[in-house]
């Protein structure tokens, strides 16, 4: 048993016995009238306890003979942090001269459960939570802390799920940890940031309370504290149009009202579902779109939600205007009339046929009249976010008809937007033409060829930029880029047709394949042996001594894994133990960096990274660096 607390067995004042021989001597001459207890707020049995000193082990506490039979069930170094933490926020008030209220939480698993300090005058309350808590469980508990506060300030000891998730809500977590030094643990508040991956760590004792709750010296005027203005954001998946209803006002006191954006009532139709009356957020710099037409959204739309109010709003922040056979299309704007088939002159000198020409079968698909407008249409000068449109358009419409285009009529038909494009421009534009990319569609740039009828030279690269497997460093006369195009142009006639049905999910192009090589599997073994034999040598370098070259030699591994990984993108797909070495490595240089502190309170990461020599961690970075050179072989 460690820890105690000094006076009786209600005391909440802690001390943590020196574990050294040395140490707990001179501890005994600096506090002679010291009395220690197994303390109720340890969660004890009030006993009295008595300092044992050895020179063969640890020096510990241990009941005095004939006292109650004791249950406590932690009893190490960290079993007394929620005292130390309730001391050193005692300090703090009367430091800065504020009124507040101290209390330590039992929440079923013993009295050091949370610790809670509320300040009246500012109406704040503080959670330091010790023990573990998912997501629902902090929410009810949010909720309750909250009934009789305006704002109430998490800390957390331990990093996971439920900090990303405050991280994402408030733009910064706060966390604690606390430190053994002699006879006492000396607390320390950390600070994390959308702007900086790493904790900022500050003394308790260094930091003030003031009417904006704790506030820690590195991120005193960078934390954005208070409660969220914005709303929460989830993207829609598709396409969407809308059209402004100018005589519908949005109601008084809207709660998604934000500043830099306006709001109006609409009628909105997402991609593949009926129309909705929806609020729309827009962007306040640009000109409002008119009630009298259609338009469609350029990026991905959004959904606005608040949490705890009732409705929603959709966010744009982009759009283009839809001509009117588009606008009649989506059911937002008036039908135009079918403009009638013109019959042509006979040519003089030749004789009619007897009997009617056979009528062919009506299609889903535009008339000629409509292709002739739509081409009169394009010959405006159109900007580059109508020309994307307005290709996705033509290509879906080629699609459907199971025909293919050629880039040079393309161009031809829309004019400047696509006129003198370099290759790596032409990339761009059709990665966003074809982006996002989901299952649920075709590769609209499979259907361009050529001037000469093959494949378009830079389609490889698009496929790469979209995500596409396996298609990086092909040319276009690779036999299974062919048989690819071949079924994602069937995949578009069959999701785009007069009768769509359902799709395979599209495959990549050439499937990833991981053999290595006789000479690579030597390698690895090689390195591996070289492991195994390191840790059986009686003095092992660990990372706590590894020496600026070594460190430099990891990171440099580190990133050229990094790279080749970004590289080969989605071809290669990570394996747990590639995963496990990756973290494994980013923890060590963490502990390694300069100016890093090793940690009292280790995760089970940061214990094996501290128990791994700069040699164990090279071997296992090279074991990735081989594999990935096998699979990049498969694409060069």
């Amino acid at each position: 048993m460690q820890t105690a607390v000094i006076g009786n067995s209600k005391s909440d004042h802690p001390v943590i016995l020196p574990m050294g021989a040395s140490e707990l001597e001179a501890w005994r001459r600096r506090h002679p009238k010291y009395t220690y207890w197994c303390g109720y707020e340890l969660g004890g049995c009030g006993g009295k306890l008595m300092d044992r000193l050895y020179h063969d082990k640890v020096c510990h506490f241990a009941h005095v003979a004939g006292g109650p039979t004791c249950g406590r069930a932690a009893t190490g170094e960290s079993s007394a942090d929620h005292l130390f933490i309730k001391r050193g926020l005692r300090s703090l008030l009367d430091k800065y001269g504020q009124r507040g209220e101290v209390r330590t939480r039992d929440l079923g698993s013993g009295p050091g459960g949370a610790v809670d300090l509320y300040l009246p005058a500012a109406r704040r309350r503080l959670r330091f939570q010790l023990s573990s808590l998912d997501y629902r469980s902090w929410r009810t508990a949010n909720l309750d802390l909250g009934g009789d506060v305006d704002e109430v300030d998490w800390f957390f000891g331990t990093d996971g799920p439920l900090t990303e998730e405050i991280l994402a809500r408030n733009g910064y977590t706060l966390r604690f940890r606390l430190e053994t030094r002699g006879g006492e643990r000396r607390v320390y508040i950390g600070t994390r940031t959308h702007d900086g991956p790493s904790v900022r760590w500050d003394p308790l004792e260094d930091c003030r309370i003031e009417q904006a709750g704790l506030l820690t010296p590195s991120a005193e005027g960078v934390l954005p504290l208070g409660r969220r203005t914005e709303p929460f954001t989830f993207p829609l998946a598709g396409p969407l149009v809308f059209a402004l209803d100018e005589g519908d006002a949005v109601p008084d006191g809207s709660p998604f009202a934000s500043k830099g954006r306006r709001l109006a009532m609409a009628d909105v139709r997402p991609a593949g579902g009926p129309l909705v009356r929806a609020v729309l957020s827009l962007p306040d710099d640009t000109a409002p779109p008119s009630a009298a037409h259609v338009y469609r959204a350029v990026d991905r739309a959004s959904m606005l939600v608040r949490e705890g109010v009732d409705g929603w709003a959709v966010r744009l922040d982009r759009f283009v205007r839809l001509d009117a056979h588009e606008a009649a299309r989506t059911g937002l704007a008036g039908v135009l009339p079918e403009p009638p088939e013109k019959t042509p002159a006979p040519v003089p000198g030749t004789r009619q046929p007897d009997r009617p020409s056979p009528v062919a079968p009506p299609r889903a698909v535009p008339s000629a009249m409509v292709r002739q407008q739509r081409a009169k249409e394009d010959a405006v000068a159109l900007t580059r976010d109508q020309a994307v449109v307005r290709v996705r358009e033509i290509l879906t419409d080629a699609a459907a008809e199971g025909r293919t285009l050629r880039w040079s009529d393309l161009r031809a038909q829309l004019g400047n937007p696509l006129k003198g494009m370099s290759e790596r421009e032409m990339v761009d534009f059709l990665v966003e033409v074809d982006s996002p990319l989901w299952d649920s569609k075709a590769v609209l740039s499979a259907l361009l060829t050529g001037d000469k009828g093959g494949l378009l030279a830079c389609l490889p690269a698009v496929l790469h930029r979209l995500g596409v497997g396996g298609a990086q460093g092909l040319s276009t006369d690779s036999p299974p880029l062919h048989a690819w195009v071949k079924q994602e142009r069937e995949r578009g006639i069959a999701l785009y047709g007069t009768s769509p049905r359902a799709v395979p999910r599209r495959r990549p192009v050439t499937a990833p394949t991981r053999i290595l090589t006789a000479q690579q599997w030597r390698d690895v073994g090689a390195s591996l042996r070289g492991v195994q034999q390191h840790k059986t040598k009686q003095e092992r370098t660990t990372a706590r001594h590894a020496t600026a070259g070594e460190i430099r030699q990891v990171r440099a591994l580190y990133d050229r894994v990094q790279r080749k990984m970004s590289d080969l993108g989605r071809a290669f797909k990570r394996t747990k133990r590639t995963n496990r070495v990756m973290r494994l490595a980013r923890t060590w240089l963490a502990l390694t960096a300069p100016g890093s502190e090793i940690p009292a309170n280790r995760s089970p990461e940061q214990a094996q990274a501290l128990r791994t020599s700069a040699a164990e961690l090279s071997a296992e970075l090279n074991a990735v660096a081989a594999e990935l050179e096998a699979v990049k072989a498969q694409y060069w």
